[in-house]
């Protein structure tokens, strides 16, 4: 009788054990959570910020669009799925180029190039504004066009195409000093030179039955208007 006792209170131990044994790893695959910051947005929609999250050893958790980190406690700019965050102003070394071939529509090209050591998503619009030599800023509207989400390598570049009105009045027109350009779904701005000619004094933002001020949506440059 003791024997038969004995073992009965062994096999209890042994499913007490095994049963805490399985509530300890339930419990170590949940990671830490945490919603990161949300970038401000040029898209068609807030876009959560993918890795700016510092990762807790373990896996990272997401928030709203926000992963954390991957294990080390360094921000590895990927989630869980392994999908790059999106392209931060710091990351992106952003330049302009005069593309103009029309005697009456302008065309400057925006290249981000991406210089932060590792991949990164951008998709949407960028915001724009032109500041004006006299000060005054104009604001410019998106063409309309469908914007592509695009993985951009480290050393790889996206780009997006200012169209304006030339201006072909004989006077110094308004002249464009600096590009203030946001990358999509980031806040801050950057402020470039401006690589074109004056646009018409005249209504600049729209001139009856004319080319409008307008910007396309960015894209990787193998697809995007610069390419």
């Amino acid at each position: 009788m003791k024997h038969k006792h004995a073992t009965k209170t062994l096999l209890a131990g042994l499913a007490l054990i095994t049963s805490l044994g399985l509530t300890a790893c339930n419990g170590d695959d949940t990671g830490s959570s945490g919603q990161g910051s949300t970038g401000g947005s040029s898209d068609n929609g807030a876009v959560g910020d993918n890795g700016t999250g510092g990762g807790n050893s373990g896996k990272g958790s997401s928030g709203d669009g926000t992963v954390g980190g991957t294990g080390t406690g360094t921000d590895t700019g990927s989630n869980a799925n392994g999908r790059a965050g999106i392209c931060r102003s710091d990351e992106l070394e952003v330049s302009a180029v005069d593309n103009s071939t029309g005697e009456t529509e302008g065309v400057v090209t925006v290249v981000f190039k991406n210089g932060g050591g590792r991949d990164c998503t951008i998709n949407g619009y960028a915001g724009v504004d032109l500041k004006a030599a006299s000060g005054d800023t104009l604001s410019v509207n998106r063409n309309g066009e469908k914007a592509t989400p695009s993985v951009i390598k480290d050393g790889e570049s996206a780009a997006f195409n200012i169209t304006f009105p030339v201006n072909n009045s004989g006077g110094s027109g308004v002249r464009i000093a600096k590009i203030l350009v946001t990358p999509p779904n980031e806040t801050k701005t950057v402020t470039i030179d401006w690589p074109a000619g004056s646009l018409p004094v005249d209504n600049p933002d729209a001139p009856a039955g004319g080319p409008k001020l307008s910007i396309s949506p960015v894209g990787k440059v193998s697809d995007s208007p610069a390419g």
